[in-house]
């Protein structure tokens, strides 16, 4: 958890890091590898007051070192000035007694610029 936090104060503010940014809005669909395939659908709403921190935590329990780290996209959707941006992540953590595509995650990513 301190680690967390050490990260997203390293990362920035979003209106400091981006400062062209006004608001992004990350829509995910979160997959696992069981009978009930929809884990999670959920949007994370980032304003120029959040941390420019763009890396999702694995929702299957026992994921070590996993996650969806969306930093590359963000950065390269500012830089091009895009508006969205669809795509699909997979974990790369690891879970004992579990297959290594274990969990993936669908995304698309809106940027509104000032």
């Amino acid at each position: 958890m301190e680690l967390k936090k050490q990260s997203m104060f390293a990362a920035g503010l979003i209106s400091v890091r981006y400062p062209s940014v006004s608001g992004i809005a990350i829509q995910m669909t979160y997959y696992q590898k069981t009978v009930n395939h929809v884990l999670m659908v959920r949007t994370v709403n980032i304003f120029p007051t959040s941390f420019a921190y763009f890396n999702m935590d694995c929702l299957v329990k026992g994921c070590d070192g996993g996650g969806f780290d969306l930093t590359a996209v963000v950065a390269s959707m500012v830089k091009a000035r895009k508006k969205v941006q669809k795509g699909k992540l997979d974990c790369a953590g690891k879970v004992d007694a579990v297959d290594a595509d274990h969990a993936s995650v669908d995304y698309e990513i809106v940027i509104e610029y000032s």
